[in-house]
């Protein structure tokens, strides 16, 4: 017996003889299947072995869904016809609160329908263009082995409809878009979805699964400028995106359309990039990956905190929810997430669990070697607690917890930063009832705004963390400096506001 086949039947004997006392013993021949594939023990063969002969029983029609939702598994052992029927649309939609934009779609939505079927099916697949469209389209399916992906059968004006079959004959979840000429614009419009190809033995069965695709925008006007924001071919040739986002729309996935699941759940998300142009570091903030299968393939990683997407790929991403709260998904090319809008949120109910992550314990005050300078902070809040709290005290503690609070963004003499972040020195901003500007500082401020005749289009964020009386100390020091009117804001005054007024979005109680 050759070597490497001696060393292989022993390590199957002493698997076979570990089963006894393994308690994952009785993972079913699913699990098992799936595992083997997944971890590379087995080389799938690729396409040389995803036919399995002629379709079997009637035409299925395909179930097709808008994201965020994912069709449910086909459920079945064996190749079957399917008939997938999907129309094209151009639409105008919200791509930001008060935004609209007009998207080219698979299906209405961007991303297009999310598509499903098992490796070793016959697809008749037909596109249809609606009347109303302007453009002719077709489509690039990444799971379609032949030439254009099935582009060059596809090429369909407004009005009509165009038909092609093929044999779905590798495993993975693909992206497919439009590749009618200029390719880029129509998949900058929001021409792109995915397709699933199951492997035989189907995905692990999971609790809940989801739809995310990232896009790059580009639009002749600014970031989050109100009306219709028309698309601007000369940024994304620069690869200069306007918008970054999930779903289509800064607010696919936030408020009432968060994805939800409960703690105790398994949850999968699908998660493709249809570019056009830039490569996504996907991350879920407060989440570790348990799995990902990269670039939508066969094989997984364990234990990922980020996984890189590429514009025209995709990933599948399993995990387990342990602790209920807001789980952020963001490209963690971090200002696209924060400024540009690809931002999203897993919203988790259900028991909490302190043993895993207790939340806030403590919250003191640590000085380090700065405690020196801090010292009229603690001055004031003596005399706060005393009674004897003077407006210089008030001041002199405000200008202390300034400089190591605001002045990064703002300048330690209130100078800002032109066109990214307003001056405080001599604004008229400040020139405001006081609870508002409590409220601004509880709760941070986003949008365009005029300070001094000039336009700012940035974020401050939340900056709840503060007691009532430091916020109090650095309004009343803010008021009282640089040719600004004067005032003086109490810790009473922030306490009101901050009970009074609803949390922004990242603001704490």
């Amino acid at each position: 017996m050759k070597r490497p086949l001696l060393l292989a039947c022993i390590a199957a004997a002493l698997a076979l003889a570990g089963c006894r006392d393994n308690p994952n013993a009785n993972l079913d021949a699913h699990e098992a299947v799936a595992a083997k594939r997944a971890a590379g023990a087995a080389d799938t063969g690729g396409s040389r072995k995803g036919d399995f002969g002629p379709p079997q029983g009637e035409m299925i029609e395909a179930v097709l869904t808008a994201p965020p939702h994912v069709p449910p598994p086909t459920n079945r052992d064996y190749p079957a016809k399917v008939k997938v029927q999907l129309e094209v649309r151009e639409v105008d939609l919200e791509i930001a609160d008060g935004v609209t934009y007009t998207f080219w779609t698979f299906g209405g939505t961007v991303p297009g329908s999310f598509i499903r079927v098992r490796q070793g099916d016959t697809v008749e697949f037909h596109l249809h263009n609606h009347p109303d469209s302007k453009m002719p389209h077709n489509i690039d399916l990444h799971g379609v082995t032949g030439p254009g992906g099935g582009a060059s059968s596809t090429f369909t004006a407004p009005g009509h409809g165009s038909q092609f079959t093929f044999k779905a004959l590798n495993a993975g979840l693909y992206v497919y878009h439009c590749a009618t000429a200029p390719v880029g614009m129509h998949i900058a419009n929001g021409m792109y979805g995915l397709i699933l190809v199951e492997p035989p033995e189907g995905m692990p069965p999971v609790d809940k699964e989801f739809y995310v695709m990232q896009g790059d925008f580009y639009t002749t006007t600014k970031y989050r400028e109100k009306g219709h924001a028309p698309f601007d071919m000369q940024r994304a040739i620069d690869e200069n995106a306007t918008y970054v986002l999930f779903n289509g729309s800064e607010t696919a996935l936030t408020g009432e359309g968060a994805l939800k699941a409960s703690v105790g759940e398994n949850v999968r998300l699908y998660v493709g990039n249809g570019g056009p142009n830039l490569v996504s570091s996907f991350h879920v903030i407060g989440e570790i990956f348990d799995k990902v299968w990269y670039e939508g393939g066969t094989r997984y990683q364990e234990n990922v905190q980020t996984t890189l997407i590429p514009a025209g790929g995709a990933m599948i991403a399993d995990f387990h929810l342990e602790v209920p709260g807001s789980y952020v998904l963001v490209d963690h090319s971090i200002f696209r997430a924060f400024n540009k809008g690809a931002l999203g949120i897993l919203q988790v109910d259900g028991p909490e669990d302190k043993s895993i992550y207790s939340g806030k314990e403590v919250d003191h005050v640590y000085l380090g070697d700065k405690a020196a300078s801090m010292q009229p902070v603690a001055a004031a809040a003596a005399a706060e607690k005393a009674g004897t709290l003077t407006l210089e005290e008030q001041v002199a503690a405000g200008k202390a917890l300034f400089a190591g609070t605001c002045s990064t963004c703002h300048g330690v003499e209130g100078a800002g930063m032109p066109g990214v972040f307003p001056p405080l020195a001599g604004s008229d901003w400040l020139d405001r009832p006081h609870d508002e500007l409590a409220a601004i500082v509880l709760n941070g401020l986003s949008g365009p705004i005029k300070v001094n005749g000039q336009d700012y289009n940035s974020v401050m964020p939340p900056m709840s963390q503060l007691t009532d009386d430091e916020v109090a100390n650095i309004l009343t020091y803010t008021l009282n400096s640089w040719g600004n009117p004067g005032g003086r804001v109490s810790t009473e005054d922030v306490a009101r506001v901050r009970a009074t007024t609803e949390r922004g979005e990242g603001a704490a109680h």
